[in-house]
């Protein structure tokens, strides 16, 4: 599971070592030695579990696709991003974690006594 790209569909043998890696950083973090460029790459589909290779030079819109499941691997990559949150359960179950911002009017009830001529 690669911790750089979320949606990565394929995983790639990486030519130098014949090591599956989801990316170049999952390679150099778990390598010594540098990522060997060549222009045919081997891809293992994660939906289907096949692999299959590819021609950098020769790539085609229709390329985009797992030979054998039709799974679109060019996809726009999801990078992890630092969030705030709130750790706890279910808010719907216990509240206290969420505070209430209004402020409470005293005096302004309409069943004061005193507050019998505001009533229509």
């Amino acid at each position: 599971m690669c911790k750089h790209i979320l949606n990565a569909q394929v995983s790639v043998r990486a030519a130098c070592c014949k090591r599956w890696f989801d990316c170049p950083q999952c390679h150099a973090e778990n390598s010594t030695h540098e990522l060997k460029k060549t222009s045919e790459i081997i891809f293992l589909c994660k939906k289907c579990k096949k692999a299959f290779r590819k021609d950098v030079n020769e790539c085609e819109e229709a390329d985009e696709y797992c030979p054998h499941c039709d799974n679109q691997y060019v996809i726009e990559a999801k990078t992890p991003m630092a969030a705030l949150g709130v750790e706890g359960e279910d808010a719907r179950v216990d509240n206290r974690l969420i505070k209430d911002d209004r402020t409470k009017i005293i005096g302004s009830s309409m069943f004061d006594k005193d507050a019998s001529d505001k009533l229509g």
